[in-house]
């Protein structure tokens, strides 16, 4: 019996073996494609992977780094804004900076102060008081003449009727009034001729260069207001009320590296693609007159036709968009740039990759 029931389980499990490797066997019916894979559209095309940026002359976006540091109080423009040039985009704090710019421009005045006051002098008052002390002087110097005078005018008629001590008092009493009168009277003079003109220049000089201590600071302070530096759109904002910012740019809490606070734009009515050429397939472009591309937009069976813009004649070092280069071997590349109007039926934006074909007209 027990013999029995292992054959018929060893049948069971080679009966369940030769069913599950027969199910398994089973090839799955292909999924078919979400989209059908971008195919050249050329008999020799040029692959090349392209991004989107904004249209402009030269360059790529508009980076917008603070040349102040300190924390962020205010975010004036949201992300897709159309801005002007000279619109405010965001402010620093400016609190201390502020503050020395007021003790500057406090200083520069009191020195303009100073500098008129220089200028105006002498003060009538003091020039008044300078007179009085010279009539003074001049009214000593003829009461020490009238006293020695009648001293003088006794000892000739009778020698001892007055001392000869008190003759000499006298006369050098006339003297210490008549000295007295020349010194009142040069300082008359110094009084009149007011400020000198060396301390006239001394103070212009110091003025001056208060004044420009206040225009340097006035305009580092304005500085902690960041501008939009040309007309565009806002594209993206890497700030927020709080944050601490410096020239470096504001931190990324994400990737943990340093960015732009704000990245503009061209006005979006067209777009640019930069495409990255290979340097082996470089000798295979077109000359610039004959150049044709097309943009396949990723995930999609769109594709959009582009114009030739220029080249940026500089050939360099492939990377990866995370700006860690990782290929082992020096693969370089030239960048061509297309630009396109924008579809009003195809969300596309700044930043995007997309495939580029490049073929010739």
């Amino acid at each position: 019996m027990r013999d029995r029931l292992i054959f018929i389980l060893s049948a069971l499990g080679l009966a369940l073996a030769l069913v599950s490797a027969f199910i398994f066997s089973q090839q799955p019916a292909a999924e078919p494609p979400v989209f059908n894979p971008a195919a050249n559209p050329y008999p020799k095309g040029i692959y090349a992977d392209g991004i989107i940026e904004s249209d402009q002359s030269q360059g790529e976006n508009i980076n917008i780094y603070p040349e102040v540091s300190g924390p962020i109080t205010r975010v004036l423009v949201a992300e897709g804004a159309k801005v002007r040039r000279g619109d405010p985009l965001l402010t620093i704090d400016d609190s201390v900076q502020r503050a020395t710019a007021e003790q500057q421009r406090a200083q520069s005045e009191a020195a303009l102060a100073l500098l008129e006051e220089l200028k105006a002098e002498p003060r009538p008052e003091i020039l008044d008081v300078s007179i009085a002390q010279v009539d003074n002087a001049r009214a000593s110097l003829k009461n020490a003449q009238d006293q020695l005078e009648k001293q003088q005018r006794s000892y000739d008629l009778d020698p001892r009727s007055v001392s000869r001590d008190a003759l000499d008092n006298a006369r050098n009493a006339e003297k210490m009034a008549e000295t007295n009168l020349k010194v009142v009277e040069k300082q008359y003079v110094l009084t009149r001729a007011g400020a000198w003109s060396f301390d006239i220049q001394n103070q212009e000089r110091q003025y001056a260069a208060l004044c420009k201590a206040y225009a340097a600071s006035a305009a580092l302070l304005a500085k902690y207001t960041i501008a939009a530096p040309v007309d565009g759109v806002v594209l993206s904002v890497q700030a927020t009320v709080g944050s601490y910012v410096s020239p470096q740019g504001g931190y990324d809490s994400y990737t943990q590296t340093f960015n732009p606070l704000i990245v503009m734009g061209a006005p979006q009515d067209h777009l640019a693609v930069r495409a990255y050429i290979d340097e082996i397939l470089v000798p295979r472009l077109a000359e610039a007159g004959r150049i044709d591309a097309q943009m396949f937009v990723r995930g999609t069976n769109i594709h959009v036709p582009l114009a030739f813009a220029r080249v940026q004649p500089y050939v360099s070092p492939k990377i990866e968009l995370s700006n860690q280069r990782q290929e082992r071997v020096d693969v370089r590349v030239l960048p061509v740039i297309f630009r396109f109007e924008s579809p009003k039926n195809l969300n596309l934006y700044p930043g995007q990759l997309v495939d580029v074909y490049v073929g010739e007209k």
